[in-house]
């Protein structure tokens, strides 16, 4: 992130890693945090699996994992890789032979799990396979799933463990002179990953996937990534994430960037500014807010709005947004463009106005864009 020398306490320092690639998404260096989902329908449900990857993609997926936990599932990868609009990472666990079908069926990167993948024999036939077939490795280091000697020496999965497997498998990697990978070392507690991401962090200079496993569902698992994540972005470190929820992909996408989006890391579609609503609201701000939630989805130039019930705030927000609408009386409400007031509006025709004020200075933004770019 760009240093803000206005506003200091904005800035994050992002902690300098190497570069690699999946596909065509480059991760780690200055590489802008690529947002990652898995898809949940049966692998060799080649249609609806196509058609959940470009869900994903068409809500800002940059990348997009697959499992691949059987044969048949290693020959649907093939057509999957050709469809897909967005790089695919092969998600394989216990068949090492999985892995190389993956490599070879055009996998952008092989997720591997140290605990269960197998000895370093096999592992070995893993990266040669993706290195003849110009493929990167995630190393996936899971708290539910560490070595037994781990368990063993450590008594329970602890931070120091979770870095030891990770560090130990990277070595494998780097002795075969295999250098293409980044690394995650996830955990459903909270405490426990961000203590092992931090450690880590400091240890390697590998790229970093950042995920809180197994998180929970849309609600729970949206504020435990937010908290896990969000620490560890605002620490610098992270690359790459994954929000792991019991829901729709496309929802951990959208979580993903809201995560990003809050802390200045990314951007991408309008970032809603609205007030939980109370007595003294001019309009319904809930049912508003879901209803322009819905009909802006389709805008992906970064933009601001916001939606404000009241005068005790809506002013100074609006000072600050692309777009604003503020709660008046009688039925009426304040239009605000580009911070400054601009007209007046009859609340039941305030959704299709700002949808329409909101696309307009889209497009606006984005002929801006072309025209610098042109230059």
């Amino acid at each position: 992130m760009s240093h803000n020398p206005i506003r200091p306490w904005r800035n994050i320092d992002r902690r300098k890693s190497r570069q690699i690639h999946v596909g065509s998404v480059p991760v780690g260096g200055d590489a802008p945090i690529s947002v990652q989902t898995m898809t949940n329908t049966p692998t060799t449900d080649i249609k609806a699996t196509i058609a959940q990857v470009q869900a994903c993609a068409e809500a800002g997926a940059d990348i997009v994992r697959v499992s691949v936990p059987d044969e048949a599932s290693s020959k649907a990868l093939k057509e999957i890789v050709r469809e897909s609009p967005v790089p695919i990472v092969a998600d394989i666990h216990f068949h090492y032979k999985r892995g190389i079908e993956a490599a070879e069926a055009g996998a952008a990167c092989l997720r591997i799990n140290p605990g269960n993948i197998g000895d370093a024999t096999r592992v070995r036939e893993v990266i040669k396979a993706a290195r003849d077939h110009n493929c990167s490795i995630r190393i996936g280091v899971n708290a539910g799933s560490l070595e037994k000697h781990l368990l063993e020496k450590y008594g329970e999965p602890c931070p120091e463990a979770m870095i030891e497997s990770g560090l130990d498998h990277i070595r494998i990697l780097q002795d075969n002179d295999f250098h293409e990978f980044k690394i995650s070392v996830k955990a459903s507690d909270v405490f426990l990953a961000a203590a092992a991401y931090q450690g880590l962090a400091e240890a390697t200079d590998a790229p970093i996937h950042l995920g809180i496993t197994e998180a929970g569902g849309l609600t729970s698992g949206t504020i435990k990534s937010a908290i896990g994540l969000g620490s560890l972005l605002w620490m610098g470190i992270g690359d790459t994430i994954r929000v792991s929820l019991s829901a729709d992909p496309v929802q951990e996408v959208k979580v993903g960037y809201e995560i990003l989006k809050t802390l200045g890391l990314r951007h991408r579609g309008v970032n809603i500014i609205s007030c939980p609503s109370c007595a003294r609201q001019g309009f319904d701000v809930i049912k508003t807010v879901e209803a322009l939630e819905k009909r802006l989805e389709h805008i992906k130039t970064p933009m601001s709005l916001s939606i404000i019930g009241c005068v005790v705030n809506g002013p100074g927000e609006a000072l600050m947004t692309d777009v604003g609408f503020t709660g008046g009386g009688a039925g009426s409400g304040m239009v605000y463009l580009a911070g400054k007031q601009s007209h007046k509006l009859n609340n039941d025709q305030m959704i299709d106005h700002i949808v329409e004020q909101v696309e307009k200075k889209a497009a606006q933004l984005e002929a801006a864009q072309k025209t610098e770019a042109a230059e």
